[in-house]
Parts: C-alpha cells; sequence; structure tokens
C-alpha cells in the first residue's frame, strides 16, 4: 500500500505519527493533514486582507489581529511536522525542534494581553490614548512579543537540562499568571464596555470600539477554553507527577485544543470585523469567485461604512 511505503520510506528519517494498524490512525493522520491545511488558509487569509489593506494597516487593533495572524499562520504550518510524524515536545524530546514550534503559542499569549490592555486604555482614556499609544508603539509591542519569546526559548536551549526544566516550570507558572490576568482584563473590559460606550455619542467612532471590544473578549474567551486544559495538565505534572501523558504530539489532545486557537482566533476577527471580511473577500477569495465579491463588498459598504482609524 502507498500508506505502508510512506512508513517504510520514513524509518530512515523521522517516522510517522501512526502506523497505520488501526482505523484510528487513519483517522488520525488524516485530522492533522486537514487540521493544519485549515488552518493555514483561515489565518494565512487574515495575514493578506489586512497586509494588503492600508486603510486596516493604519488602525492599532488590526496591527494586533496581523501579529497574532501571523503567529496562527506559522502555527498551520507546524502541524505538518507536529501531527504527521512521531514528535514529542518537552521533556524529554524525541524528534522534537528544540520548542521552537509549540513556542508559537506563547507569541499568541503575550500578544492577547497587550491587546486587552490596549482596548482598555482606548476606551477608558481615549485622550491619552491617542496621543501615546501610536502606531509606532503598537508595532514596537507586538515585535517584543516575538522578541521575549525568542530570548527565552534561546535561554531554555543554552542552559543545562536541569536548569532548562526549571525555566520551564517558572514560565508555565508564569503563563498561568498572565491568564488569570486575562480573566480579570476580560470582566473589567466587559463592565467598562457597557457603560463607557452608551455614553458616547452614535458614530463610526463608537462602533469602531464596540467592534473591536467585542472581538478581543469572544477571542480571550475561546483562547481561556481552549489553552486551560494543557495549563492544567502541565501544572499537574509538574507539581504533582500525575497528570495525562500522550505518546506523540499527533495525540496529545491538550495540545491539539490549544493549537485549535490557530483556527478559532482569525475565524473571529472575520466574524466579528465587517471591514476585514470584505478586505480578504476583496484581496483572497474575490479573486477566486468575482461574484461573491462584489456581493460581500456591497453588503460590507453598507452595513458599515466608515471605521475610524483607532
Amino acid at each position: 500500500m502507498l500508506l505502508s511505503n510512506m512508513t517504510d520510506s520514513a524509518a530512515a528519517g523521522v517516522p510517522l505519527s501512526v502506523d497505520f494498524s488501526s482505523p484510528e490512525d487513519y483517522f488520525i493522520f488524516i485530522f492533522q493533514i486537514l487540521f493544519a491545511t485549515t488552518t493555514v488558509l483561515v489565518a494565512g487569509t487574515v495575514v493578506i486582507g489586512i497586509s494588503a489593506t492600508r486603510a486596516l494597516r493604519l488602525q492599532n487593533r488590526f496591527i494586533f489581529m496581523l501579529n497574532t495572524s501571523i503567529c496562527d499562520t506559522l502555527v498551520g504550518f507546524s502541524v505538518y511536522y507536529l501531527g504527521l510524524f512521531d514528535v514529542q515536545e518537552g521533556y524529554p524530546s524525541r524528534n522534537g525542534t528544540y520548542n521552537v514550534l509549540p513556542s508559537l503559542l506563547g507569541v499568541n499569549i503575550l500578544t492577547f494581553l497587550f491587546a486587552q490592555f490596549d482596548r482598555y486604555f482606548a476606551v477608558c482614556y481615549p485622550f491619552v490614548y491617542s496621543r501615546f499609544i501610536t502606531r509606532q508603539v503598537v508595532i514596537g509591542i507586538n515585535v517584543y512579543c516575538w522578541v521575549y519569546n525568542a530570548t527565552h526559548l534561546l535561554a531554555r536551549n543554552l542552559l543545562p537540562v536541569s536548569e532548562a526544566i526549571q525555566l520551564y516550570v517558572f514560565s508555565t507558572v508564569f503563563f498561568q499568571l498572565i491568564v488569570l490576568t486575562k480573566v480579570v482584563m476580560t470582566i473589567k473590559l466587559y463592565v467598562v464596555a457597557k457603560y463607557q460606550l452608551e455614553r458616547e455619542p452614535p458614530g463610526p467612532e463608537r462602533e469602531s470600539k464596540r467592534e473591536s471590544l467585542k472581538i478581543i473578549i469572544f477571542v480571550v474567551i475561546s483562547f481561556l477554553v481552549l489553552w486551560c486544559p494543557s495549563f492544567v495538565n502541565i501544572a499537574i505534572k509538574f507539581f504533582t507527577g500525575g497528570g495525562l501523558t500522550f505518546r506523540s504530539e499527533a495525540t496529545n489532545l491538550f495540545a491539539i485544543l490549544a493549537r485549535f486557537n490557530a483556527v478559532c482566533t482569525p475565524s473571529v476577527y472575520m466574524w466579528g470585523s465587517p471591514a476585514l471580511r470584505e478586505a480578504t473577500v476583496r484581496t483572497v477569495w474575490g479573486r477566486l469567485c468575482p461574484q461573491c465579491s462584489r456581493r460581500q463588498c456591497g453588503s460590507c459598504s453598507k452595513a458599515y461604512p466608515n471605521e475610524a482609524p483607532r
């Protein structure tokens, strides 16, 4: 069989994640391919849509969306390796990537946190925000998320194994604090937005703030739902020695749930922003279906004629 030949040919290098000895193996392999392809298509569409639309690139909130979508696209490509081959990241590692590919998810964690603070100051302190939080500052914050993640990853790979494990445990606790901060900020954003936006007069700026808050709240909620099982399992492993262990990344249900953020987040972006939907249809999908492009752009322009560059 073709799949048997693939397994035999891969044996010389990194073997496949399954040996196709049961129907479940076929399901896992096909699921990982579909999952990776869907992630790349959905997140990549958002990247192209924002990058090719100047009106979106000038808005701070779309810069955060662009950063997370770039990361999500890379996560999708990483699934082609982590999901299709026999890989085990962490300690101990098997055919791993020195935690480079899993660490991509850490960029999103920091970006979501800064995006929440960004929306909070945009709503609560609009005059201070417009004066100090410039486009250059937001770009610098997003670059910092990558630099911090790369520095942390480099330190873990250069330190001895015992110290690297201690740093890994510390980072897990640190991310738990970030998750707690996200929960507090989400509640605060909801309460503030409910009363603050009601005081503002109707207009494009108010609708822009309402839209951006709706997106960030839904994104953070989905992030917490999908990430918490993995965080809890990791914490149980390192603090009690228990927890669930999986044979590879392809069968790690918690890791799959965490990576599902890479599909969920850009989907929420397109659902919550008519301007982004219009941009993605015009720059990507509209070229495949011109009739759909005209219909979508017409409906978006009627429903959401202007967006304030916030």
